[in-house]
C-alpha cells in the first residue's frame, strides 16, 4: 500500500538512488509486482537478502510483499557457518545476493538464489502488463528478523503487514516529503531501522540515498553532495563522523541536513552535544525501539535536545541522557520484579503496549500477556514528565551478595569523570559476593595516564557518589570498547575478557 500510494501521486519521483543509479517510485511498483510474480510462482516460502545497502534492498521488500511471502534480510557479517545455518532455517526461499557474500556459503537444498544486480534488472525489465500483487491480510507475516545472536543463537522476530503499518500511520504523514528532500539510509538493510526507513520513507515519498558502506568520512561527503535532508545513525557512526571532522578538519558544513534522529544504543553525551555544536539548525531526535516493536516506541524530540543541551538546570539538562516520551500510538509501563506498576523515578523493567507492538518469536509464540503488554527486558524508569531513562537491560543487572546494581547508575557516574570518554560496567564472578563490579574505561585519546593512580581516583569517585557494593573491583582501560555494528556494546565480550584477568 505505502508503494501504490507513493507511485500513484509521485511517479517520476526518484524513490532510490546508490551511486550513480536511481529508480522512480513508479519503476520501483513495477519492478516489485513483476519479481513478486516471478518469485511467487517458484513455490518458495520466504524472501531472503544476503546483501549490503543497494537498490535491490527497498525493491526486495516490496517484492516479497507482491508475492505474499515475508522477507527476510540476513546479516552479512556473520561467519559462514552462522549464514549457513539461518539459510537452512528459511528454505525453501528465494535468495537474493551479493555473490561475494555468498563465497563459502553451501546454500542448502531448496534455493533460488538470484544475483543482486541481475534481481534488480531482470524486475526492471519486466515484459507485459504489470502482475497484480497478492492481497495480504494483516495478520500476515511481512517480516522476519534475526536477532544479533551476541547473547546466544539467533531468534527469529515476527512482524506482521499489521504490526508495521500502525507504526507508519502513527507516525508518518503521507506525502510529507518536499520533492527536493532526500534521506541517507546508512544503517543495515537486516536491521529494523533499515525496514522502517525504506517504509517510512516511501509514505513520506522521499528519495532514498544508499550508502552501500559506512565510514565518518563517506557519510559526511555522502551527505553533502546528496543534498541529504534527513539521516539516523547509530551513536557509534555519529561517534565515526565526528571523529573524522575532529581528526581531518573537513568542512563539517551540511546546509540541507534539516534533521537527524539516532538510536539503537547509549549515546555519550560528549557525541551528541558535539554534534549539536556542529549543527546548531538540525533538528535532533532520539529515537527508542526495538525489533519486536516494530521500531520507534519513544522520542526526545528536537525541542527536548535543545531544552536540555541550552538549561543549566540539572533536571532540565539530563533530558539529553533519557529516550524521551512514548510515542502517541503506544503505552509504556515501568513494573517491579512481580510484574506491578511502579511510581514515578524508579527503576524496573520496561513494558509496552500498542499495535505496533508484535513481541512474537518464530517457534516460540507471542510474549505479550492477557493485557497486549510486552517485556522489553530493558530496566528504566520515568520521570514525573513522562521522559524516559533507559538502566540496562534486564539481563545485565548485577547480583551482589543479593542486592541488585545496575550498570547504567555507575556508568552514568564514570561518565562524569573528566578523565572518562566511555565505559561499560558487567558482572564479573566473586566466590565472596557471588558476582562483582567490573568496568572497561576509554579515556581522552592521546593522553598519557597512571593507570593504576586513575583506577584508585575512579574508584574513590564511585565510592563518593553511591556506595562501596557499587565500587569496580576491576578496571580496565582500552582504546575503544567492543560494540556491534548496530552500536550495542557487546557485554558478553567484555564479561569473557575481564573475568579472564581476574
Amino acid at each position: 500500500m505505502t508503494l501504490e500510494m507513493a507511485a500513484e501521486c509521485h511517479p517520476d519521483r526518484i524513490a532510490a538512488a546508490c551511486g550513480e543509479r536511481s529508480i522512480s517510485y513508479a519503476e520501483m511498483l513495477r519492478a516489485a509486482r513483476h519479481a513478486g510474480a516471478q518469485i511467487r510462482a517458484s513455490g518458495c516460502r520466504h524472501v531472503g537478502l544476503l546483501d549490503i545497502n543497494s537498490l535491490a534492498a527497498p525493491v526486495a521488500l516490496y517484492a516479497a510483499a507482491c508475492a505474499g511471502l515475508s522477507y527476510v534480510p540476513m546479516n552479512y557479517r556473520l561467519t559462514k557457518p552462522e549464514i549457513q545455518a539461518l539459510l537452512e532455517r528459511i528454505a525453501p526461499a528465494w535468495l537474493i545476493a551479493d555473490p561475494q557474500l555468498l563465497e563459502g556459503v553451501e546454500v542448502p537444498a531448496g534455493f533460488t538464489v538470484v544475483d543482486r544486480d541481475q534481481f534488480l534488472q531482470d524486475a526492471l525489465d519486466g515484459v507485459g502488463a504489470d502482475p497484480e500483487a497478492v492481497q495480504a491480510e494483516p495478520s500476515t507475516v511481512a517480516v522476519q528478523l534475526f536477532t544479533s545472536g551476541t547473547t546466544g543463537a539467533p531468534k527469529a522476530a515476527v512482524l506482521r503487514h499489521e504490526n508495521l503499518m500502525s507504526y507508519i500511520l502513527g507516525t508518518v504523514e503521507f506525502g510529507a516529503a518536499d520533492e527536493h528532500d532526500a534521506v541517507l539510509v546508512a544503517v543495515p538493510p537486516y536491521h529494523i531501522a533499515g525496514i522502517s526507513a525504506v517504509l517510512s520513507s516511501t509514505y513520506a515519498c522521499r528519495r532514498m540515498v544508499q550508502l552501500p558502506n559506512f565510514d565518518g568520512q563517506s557519510w559526511l561527503e555522502t551527505c553533502q553532495r546528496e543534498k541529504v535532508s534527513n539521516a539516523f545513525v547509530v551513536p557509534t557512526m555519529l561517534s565515526r563522523v565526528i571523529e573524522y571532522i575532529d581528526a581531518s578538519g573537513a568542512d563539517a558544513s551540511l546546509p540541507a541536513l534539516r534533521a537527524l534522529a539516532y538510536g539503537g544504543g547509549k549515546m555519550p553525551a560528549p557525541v551528541i552535544e558535539r554534534a549539536m555544536q556542529l549543527w546548531p539548525a538540525v533538528d535532533f531526535t532520539n529515537a527508542y525501539g526495538l525489533t519486536e516493536t516494530s521500531s520507534t516506541i519513544a522520542l526526545l524530540d528536537p525541542e527536548g535536545h535543545r531544552e536540555g543541551f541550552n538549561s543549566t538546570d540539572p533536571e532540565v539538562r539530563k533530558r539529553l541522557h533519557s529516550v524521551g516520551r512514548p510515542i502517541d500510538a503506544v503505552e509504556i509501563e515501568i513494573r517491579d520484579e512481580d510484574g506491578k506498576p511502579l511510581p514515578v523515578d524508579a527503576v524496573g523493567d520496561v513494558y509496552v503496549r500498542g499495535g505496533q507492538v508484535a513481541g512474537e518469536y518464530l517457534g516460540i509464540g507471542s510474549l505479550l500477556d492477557a493485557n497486549g503488554w510486552f517485556p522489553t527486558r530493558d530496566r528504566g524508569y520515568q520521570d514525573k514528565y513522562g521522559f524516559l531513562y533507559l538502566d540496562g537491560r534486564a539481563d545485565d543487572v548485577i547480583v551482589r551478595g543479593g542486592e541488585n546494581i545496575s550498570p547504567g547508575e555507575i556508568e552514568d557516574v564514570l561518565r562524569q569523570h573528566p578523565a572518562v570518554v566511555d565505559v561499560a560496567v558487567v558482572a564479573l564472578p566473586d566466590e565472596e559476593w557471588g558476582e562483582c563490579v567490573g568496568a572497561a574505561v576509554v579515556t581522552q585519546p592521546g593522553v598519557k595516564i597512571d593507570e593504576a593512580a586513575l583506577r584508585a581516583e575512579l574508584q574513590t569517585w564511585v565510592r563518593e557518589r553511591l556506595r562501596s557494593s557499587r565500587v569496580p573491583a576491576v578496571i580496565s582501560f582500552r582504546e575503544q570498547l567492543p560494540y556491534n555494528e548496530m552500536g550495542k556494546i557487546l557485554r558478553r565480550v567484555l564479561r569473557d575478557e575481564l573475568s579472564a584477568a581476574l
